[in-house]
């Protein structure tokens, strides 16, 4: 029996726990590339939020609910454990701007959650965008982007 239950444990365990970013001093980070994930699950919300509006199949909303709350919880873990727990120090120039910032991305993502209003998923993209600023400005990062390229329209 026992044998059963660890094997549901291990099935049900989100699998984003076993991708984290470990939290010991090894020194490889990939900030750009971190930036580049919060855009992907902003977008993954904003087009679950469309999806939503645009069915009226049941099974088809809760799947979309399901994937929307899943990517905003991701961009609260990322933004707390990589920026905030590892990322920001208090030594630099603009911490209490980055770390506002923070708070508010993670506010955000809580409120893209609870609703469907895409007003929510532009405001995450502003304060990402504009934390992406604020986190290289106060130093020079090996892997800052030099030209960010632009979306195709």
């Amino acid at each position: 029996m026992l044998k059963y239950i660890a094997t549901l444990f291990a099935l049900l365990t989100p699998l984003s726990m076993a991708h984290a970013h470990c939290q010991i001093p090894c020194g490889i980070y990939d900030d750009s590339m971190v930036f580049t994930q919060l855009e992907q699950h902003i977008t993954t919300i904003e087009k679950s939020m469309q999806e939503i509006s645009a069915t009226d199949n049941m099974h088809d909303v809760t799947r979309w609910t399901v994937n929307k709350e899943e990517h905003a919880q991701k961009i609260q873990d990322i933004m707390a454990q990589y920026f905030l727990a590892q990322r920001l120090k208090p030594d630099v120039t603009n911490y209490l701007p980055q770390l506002m910032r923070i708070h508010q991305i993670t506010i955000d993502a809580m409120k893209a959650k609870q609703t469907t209003d895409l007003k929510y998923v532009e405001s995450l993209r502003m304060l990402v965008d504009s934390y992406e600023k604020l986190y290289y400005a106060p130093h020079e990062h090996k892997d800052a982007p030099k030209d960010k390229p632009k979306d195709k329209e």
